[in-house]
């Protein structure tokens, strides 16, 4: 009998799908991850020990990567790699992304959406990393995911000038510029800049019809924040002219923000957006928070360091879910966590999970990295058909069998 690799994958979707809606296909710890179907949303938080990263299977199949991590500052002031030393974190995102599109019949990123330049979201730059062979740039993060697995559209906060506040000079974002050039002239790859207020750059592409639940609302960037009305959006910083480049926001502040709906689910990605003085365009946390609304899962700004997370913004939010995504020994601040995990800052269970617990951190904060869900390993959303419940399952890091070593729920959706 000659193996049909189409054949034995819709066989396999049926069945996971029977086994589903009789309720006995649960995955418990010890299986291999698997089962995305039409109508399921995962999102993967993949663990490369360097940065943040998240890749999403959209319901009906659209693909999408947000940030590829790859900060190239050396021990002790980062996690250890993760499977290990002996590829980049650049090709572990890219194998991890090729094996779950694999198995969802998938060839190509739809989507690849940069939250700010910098390089634990997007890449470092060396002279002893490998260039592309097919374009002038260094290979490193978003750039060696790019290169290495076809996409359809690239989104960031800068195209096309990468002027803002001022130009962009460091040797790592003319890298990822030289790329996204390269990409547009030989491989038919779109370019955009992010468009505030808007819930149409990121559509389904495949089935949108089937899926009218479904949302990507661009709540912020390069501090211009969602109104909350149509498309609008105002800008919540001063002027540059009236500011002096010292006062410039930094690129933390500048990140994008977005809310993905799906069904009762909603789920908010800030990069690394930061909060300040309450009252002040500082503050960028508050404005975006209270335009947000409740989630029902919160990626932390800026790995919840110290500078993020403020009471204003947890208070907006209030998810029952917390991700953090980490690779320092600050991440997290423990007056950051400790406000993210009390019941005085908003009224509810909460979870927490982390991508990376250091021990120093762990030495230093104590019962609040006890009480974590998980502290080690990829971390994946699924979101049942329709959005009404999801899972959390964490995946062994540690090599690439997608083993499933914590289950976690079903939470239902607000």
């Amino acid at each position: 009998m000659i193996f049909n690799k189409t054949l034995y994958r819709l066989l396999f979707v049926l069945l996971f799908s029977g086994l589903a809606i009789n309720g006995s296909g649960q995955l418990k710890v010890g299986d291999i991850f698997s089962g995305w179907h039409d109508g399921v949303m995962d999102i993967h938080h993949i663990n490369a020990g360097k940065g943040e990263c998240a890749f999403y299977i959209l319901p009906d199949g659209t693909t999408m990567l947000v940030d590829a991590g790859a900060t190239g500052r050396p021990k002790p002031r980062v996690t250890d790699p993760r499977p290990d030393g002996s590829r980049t974190p650049g090709e572990w995102i890219t194998r991890y992304i090729l094996h779950f599109m694999d198995e969802a019949d998938k060839n190509k990123l739809d989507y690849i959406l940069l939250t700010h330049f910098h390089d634990d979201h997007m890449g470092t730059f060396s002279e002893n990393l490998k260039k592309s062979p097919s374009g002038d740039y260094i290979l490193s993060g978003i750039t060696e995911v790019g290169d290495k697995i076809p996409f359809g559209k690239i989104v960031d906060r800068g195209w096309p000038e990468y002027d803002f506040p001022a130009p962009l000079k460091a040797e790592y974002i003319h890298n990822y510029i030289g790329f996204v050039k390269h990409k547009i002239s030989n491989d038919d790859v779109t370019a955009e800049q992010f468009i505030v207020g808007s819930k149409d750059q990121f559509k389904l592409n495949y089935a949108p019809g089937k899926y009218p639940g479904f949302e990507i609302r661009n709540i912020a960037a390069n501090g211009h924040v969602w109104t909350g009305f149509g498309n609008n959006s105002r800008n919540h910083f001063p002027l540059m002219e009236d500011l002096q480049s010292s006062q410039y926001p930094d690129e933390n502040k500048t990140s994008i923000a977005f809310r993905l709906s799906y069904g009762k689910f909603d789920y908010f990605n800030g990069g690394d957006i930061t909060s300040g003085p309450q009252g002040t365009w500082e503050d960028i946390e508050t404005p975006v928070g209270l335009v947000t609304g409740p989630v029902d899962v919160c990626l932390a700004n800026h790995h919840a360091y110290y500078d993020a997370m403020g009471e204003q913004f947890l208070q907006a939010v209030r998810p029952r879910v917390f991700i953090i995504q980490s690779w320092s020994p600050s991440h997290p601040s423990p007056g950051v966590l400790a406000r993210m995990m009390s019941g005085r800052t908003y009224p509810g269970p909460r979870d927490v999970f982390q991508t990376n617990v250091m021990e120093e951190i762990h030495t230093v904060i104590g019962t609040n990295i006890d009480n974590m869900k998980s502290r080690q390993g990829h971390i994946v959303i699924r979101v049942e058909p329709g959005g009404e419940s999801y899972m959390i399952y964490i995946l062994d890091d540690s090599q690439e069998n997608y083993k499933i070593t914590g289950v976690h729920g079903p939470y239902q959706c607000n």
